[in-house]
């Protein structure tokens, strides 16, 4: 009786843990910031936040989704499949250099686009990138599956923090240009990407930090039918991943491509203070996929449910100071060039109220192997992201872009919501109309049939 009541807080020490590493995260990323902005100004924060954005975009899609997966198929009962590791290891290896070359093949278009004020050869360089970026997100990824909190919230918190001393020597090397930011970003995600592949060598005790065959290492024969299996999964998820990326990215290509690094730079400060009030629900969805997934579908959606009614209020309650903090926390950090970055900071907070409940809709999607189900709601806010952005992005510029998010993140999270309310409806139905258990009926008369 006394054990009972407390089995939800463990779920709630765990989120606030997850929180806490992504608020160190944003923190590290407000310093990065801050020295890009100090050294080049507007033009080169726009650089930076698309450098941060686009390789991994290309590196996740050259992985067949690989991330996205990697925490189902690390879950008890599935991490025990022969060839599982040489598969994984075969879909990174091999999807990382397709990236990386895919980006080096579309260099001349990605400096027309969105790098002007770059050389060819400077963001042929970035796709170096593509492949590092994947040695984090993927040991990030494989911690979470393997339920290795503390892990995974160090990785979240370091993958940010590492860059600013990379990017503090690249000053002093290379001086304040775009060099330097993407030799920071590729040492950053290298160094804390190994780290955290020697933390998954440790807990699944493999031999010679992996480099031994299956199943003391990554080494032996992958599996075909395997590799479909994770890829279809990966697919299915990362296009929801893909359509949340673009959701909360497309306005930083639009904008930058239609009006110039400077103005995207402004913006691109707006939106990272205003997703501050979406880290609960990253850390719901990051901390319950791996638990729901090992739970019944009854009680993993009633769990899912109750999870979102506290996440919705913390988000609301959560809202109001961060509104009314964005002008004066925007001048202090960033000085009065950002000025601009106020108004549409306060627009993209109104459309993160949802974002908390949403995130238990999502994690429990994922969680019982409906990621499609989550990427087709993702994808209409998508759908009213291209409309909006494209309608109001060259009438109003920053603004336009800041209400075109807000509305989407408030269609996509709603309906998220209305989903997990519908199918939590559905199991209580399905519950009601089932007979009673025989134990249910012990005691009682028996029913006469006339």
């Amino acid at each position: 009786m006394s054990g009972s009541p407390r089995r939800p807080l463990p779920m709630w020490r765990h989120v606030l843990s997850n929180v806490s590493a992504r608020v160190v995260a944003i923190a590290g990323l407000t310093v990065a910031t801050i020295m890009v902005a100090r050294s080049g100004g507007a033009s080169a924060v726009g650089s930076y936040a698309l450098l941060r954005m686009l390789p991994g975009l290309v590196g996740v899609l050259a992985v067949l989704g690989l991330p996205g997966a990697l925490p189902y198929f690390l879950s008890p009962g599935r991490r025990e499949r022969s060839g599982l590791w040489p598969t994984i290891a075969l879909m990174a290896v091999g999807g990382s250099l397709l990236g990386t070359l895919l980006w080096w093949a579309l260099a001349p278009l990605l400096r027309d686009t969105f790098f002007r004020l770059d050389s060819t050869l400077l963001v042929a360089a970035a796709g170096l990138t593509v492949a590092t970026q994947m040695v984090m997100t993927l040991g990030k990824t494989a911690l979470q599956g393997l339920e290795d909190r503390r892990g995974s919230d160090a990785v979240i918190a370091a993958e940010e923090v590492a860059f600013v001393p990379a990017y503090a020597v690249a000053l002093v090397v290379l001086g304040p240009h775009s060099a330097a930011v993407v030799w920071a970003l590729a040492v950053a995600d290298l160094l804390v990407g190994l780290c955290a592949w020697a933390r998954v060598a440790r807990a699944l005790h493999w031999r010679r930090g992996g480099l031994a065959r299956a199943p003391r290492g990554i080494w032996g024969r992958p599996e075909r039918a395997l590799t479909r299996e994770i890829s279809s999964y990966g697919l299915r998820g990362q296009v929801g991943g893909l359509l949340t990326l673009l959701n909360t990215r497309l306005d930083f290509a639009i904008l930058g491509a239609w009006a110039g690094p400077a103005v995207l730079g402004s913006y691109a400060v707006a939106s990272k203070y205003a997703e501050l009030l979406r880290l609960p629900s990253l850390a719901l969805t990051w901390i319950s996929y791996p638990r729901l997934a090992r739970l019944d579908p009854t009680t993993a959606v009633r769990r899912a449910v109750a999870m979102a009614r506290p996440a919705l209020v913390i988000v609301a309650l959560g809202a109001a100071p961060v509104f009314a903090l964005a002008g004066p926390v925007t001048r202090l950090l960033y000085g009065s060039d950002f000025e601009a970055a106020v108004h549409p900071a306060q627009v993209i907070v109104v459309g993160m109220l949802l974002s908390g409940a949403a995130g238990a809709a999502s994690g429990y999607l994922y969680g019982r192997g409906r990621p499609g189900l989550n990427s087709a709601v993702l994808g209409l806010g998508l759908g009213v992201t291209v409309v909006l952005d494209l309608l109001l992005i060259p009438r109003h510029g920053a603004m336009g872009a800041a209400v075109a998010s807000a509305v989407a993140y408030l269609v996509s999270d709603g309906v998220l919501v209305l989903v997990l309310l519908r199918m939590n409806r559905a199991v209580n139905r399905a519950a009601a109309d089932a007979p009673p258990h025989p134990a249910s009926n012990l005691g009682r008369p028996a029913e006469v049939t006339p």
